[in-house]
């Protein structure tokens, strides 16, 4: 399997495709690195030579972020919104959704699994 940027891409797919496995790649980067490396992007990863993958190495490195270090990035974002105490950080910290979502009905993938909550008892004979 080859390996670009710490990643290992799938070598019986086509290089377009093997690319988005790299976190931080999907097929806009994708196709702007074939672009500029000057690959065809149906051309499975596995016959690639050894230049080919360093040079689409070096392009993701230099002009990308990916991997680790968008990882990172994305985390230290989330951190400073909790810092600050805005809004966006309190609906992380609270595990809500930080988009205006509604949370009535839905919500269930950043909210978990139902708590069910005991309703109130009702007496029989009062009014």
């Amino acid at each position: 399997m080859p390996r670009i940027a710490g990643v290992d891409i799938p070598d019986n797919k086509p290089i377009r495709y093997a690319l988005q496995y790299i976190h931080g790649v999907g097929s806009y980067v994708a196709d702007q690195v074939l672009k500029e490396a000057g690959i065809e992007p149906t051309v499975r990863a596995n016959t690639l030579n050894e230049d080919q993958l360093a040079q689409l190495a070096n392009i993701i490195d230099a002009n990308f972020l990916v991997e680790g270090a968008l990882r990172r990035q994305v985390g230290q974002n989330i951190q400073r919104l909790r810092e600050t105490r805005s809004y966006r950080g309190d609906r992380h910290r609270r595990g809500l959704p930080v988009r205006g979502q509604r949370t009535k009905t839905n919500a269930r993938t950043r909210k978990g699994r139902k708590k069910t909550v005991a309703g109130k008892k009702s007496v029989k004979g009062m009014r």
